[in-house]
């Protein structure tokens, strides 16, 4: 293992969580770095300029995004190196979780520029923390692609994936990727969806992929906001299934021959035929 050296005559780049709706969860720290910094790289300067004001926060804002980050990554590693401190914050929430400035880091770290986390909210975090969904090991997929083919194709290559899965999905799109998830994963995979988080209609919704997308297709308003979508892993929807293919079976084992009630209980909930005789105790 090496250990990066930093030099000790540059600034800081400090990586600075801002709130992902409620404003009051910025933290004391973060204020206090964002006001003694001598300027803050934001993904979006007219979005986060409302959010500085509001805190009497008024240093010099620099633009880095997706589009020039490349470009202005080398200049502000120049600035480092002669001293000065820099703040990095995107739109809401942890900067680089979906949002630019991966390229800065590595760049800064590169040059021996030390950089250091001030934590605070992520939208991801937040969404499993209160998902109901297995949270000891997750994968982070972000946001899928726009195109549906492509989109399906990247939950394909998901669906054996055993660790619980956490999407970040825009409004216009969440009812297709919703369909896309149910195509790829099956209707009765556990999920949940959390909508506007910390906000003023913050929603979270779980069941399974089937009924969160009749929710979202039958009500307009829980397709506006900002999503995360939460998938429980292959392990626990084989689980799930087996469960309620047991429900199944013994309701039917009323009316019908175990064989037959075996079969049909197999067909509606997925599971394995085989693990459901002798579950009627």
């Amino acid at each position: 293992m090496t250990t990066q050296a930093v030099t000790t005559t540059a600034g800081t780049l400090y990586v600075v969580a801002t709130p992902i709706g409620n404003r009051g969860d910025i933290s004391p720290r973060a204020l206090q770095t964002l006001r003694a910094v001598d300027a803050i790289c934001c993904e979006d300067t007219r979005h986060s300029r409302p959010l500085l004001a509001e805190h009497g926060i008024e240093r010099p804002l620099l633009a880095l995004h997706d589009h020039n980050e490349d470009a202005i990554a080398a200049r502000m590693v120049e600035r480092l190196l002669a001293g000065d401190n820099l703040a990095l914050i995107s739109d809401a929430g942890t900067p680089l979780v979906s949002d630019p400035g991966f390229r800065l880091v590595r760049a800064a770290r590169a040059a021996g520029v030390r950089v250091s986390p001030l934590p605070g909210a992520c939208a991801a975090i937040a969404a499993l923390s209160v998902a109901g969904l297995p949270s000891d090991r997750f994968v982070f997929e972000g946001f899928l692609p726009a195109k549906s083919a492509a989109r399906r194709a990247r939950l394909a290559e998901l669906a054996s994936e055993p660790r619980t899965l956490v999407f970040y999905e825009s409004s216009h799109r969440i009812a297709e990727m919703l369909d896309d998830a149910r195509a790829a994963f099956g209707d009765a995979r556990p999920a949940a969806l959390a909508r506007e988080l910390t906000k003023l209609f913050e929603t979270i919704l779980d069941g399974n992929l089937a009924s969160l997308h009749a929710r979202v297709v039958a009500d307009a308003d829980q397709r506006k906001g900002e999503f995360v979508v939460m998938v429980a892993g292959v392990g626990d929807d084989a689980d799930a299934k087996l469960r309620e293919g047991r429900r199944l079976y013994a309701k039917l084992c009323q009316y019908l021959p175990p064989s037959q009630a075996a079969k049909l209980a197999a067909e509606i909930s997925g599971a394995p035929r085989k693990g459901l005789y002798g579950s009627e105790d």
